[in-house]
């Protein structure tokens, strides 16, 4: 397509927002996703029981996870939420499909880490599914994910220990950079020294319980935002609601004509 000055339209748009919180087993993820507007959820694994909310039957294979996209995608409904529950279980069903297709048993039987190079093909297609759903149905994303304690080795500092995304290292990177919003779901812990005799003290956490989302990357977890979030809040819907939508609105300028006009105007106030 041939491009000109006429073409160029400023870029800050606001379109339904694609977020992944991942954290603690038992912290309140699910439950916090169901509290998104109209939520319907694909289950990867169990664990919804006690949460009143839609969902589809659990996925046995990553066929009947892109099955439910294409049924959101294909069919009029009034869901404007899609939860995926949990993106390393969905990991798993994308394995096995992989192992499937090379006729192994294993995703390890390929060798070489071939395997997992060969999943991130699977993982695009989920995120072309989520996309289209996003710019064709104007549905919100949310997925769900466990956390992993890993060795983090900084180029400028000694190594560290810091929670991750429990996934593939090459799928990680590829959600991430994907989405707009990842959040570290923890509780809020802070420390103390005690006394325990003979001149000695020990480090103890202490803390009242306050579950929070980090939304800003810290060495001790990965989070990122791509608009100015508060860099903690507590994990409550109409909190995340909230802050999402200022900063959301904040980012998005006033509007200006486009450049053709623009030169026009230059052109005829320097006449």
């Amino acid at each position: 397509m041939a491009r000109s000055l006429a073409s160029v339209r400023r870029t800050a748009v606001a379109r339904p927002p694609r977020a992944i919180f991942y954290g603690t087993a038992g912290i309140g993820k699910s439950t916090f996703a169901a509290a998104f507007p109209a939520p319907i959820f694909i289950q990867t694994e169990e664990g919804l029981d006690a949460i009143d909310a839609d969902a589809f039957p659990l996925a046995q294979s990553f066929a009947d996870v892109m099955d439910a996209i294409g049924v959101l995608a294909n069919e009029e409904h009034s869901f404007r939420t899609v939860a995926i529950d949990s993106l390393d279980w969905c990991e798993r069903l994308i394995w096995a499909r992989v192992a499937a297709d090379n006729g192994v048993k294993s995703i390890e039987d390929i060798g070489y880490g071939k395997g997992y190079k060969m999943a991130l093909s699977y993982w695009r297609d989920l995120i072309d599914g989520l996309d289209y759903l996003r710019d064709h149905k104007g549905m919100v994303f949310t997925g769900i994910a466990h956390h992993k304690i890993k060795r983090f080795d900084d180029p400028l500092t000694d190594p560290y220990d810091r929670y991750m995304l429990d996934l593939h290292d090459g799928a990680a990177a590829m959600l991430i950079e994907w989405c707009d919003v990842l959040g570290f779901i923890n509780f809020r812990v802070s420390t103390m020294k005690a006394e325990v005799g003979f001149n000695q003290k020990v480090t103890r956490a202490v803390g009242g319980g306050d579950r929070m989302i980090y939304t800003q990357e810290r060495p001790g977890w990965q989070a990122k935002s791509r608009w100015k979030l508060p860099d903690q809040m507590k994990l409550d819907y109409a909190t995340y609601d909230a802050a999402l939508n200022a900063a959301m609105l904040a980012a998005i300028p006033a509007p200006i004509p486009p450049v053709d006009e623009r030169v026009d105007q230059t052109t005829q106030q320097q006449a």
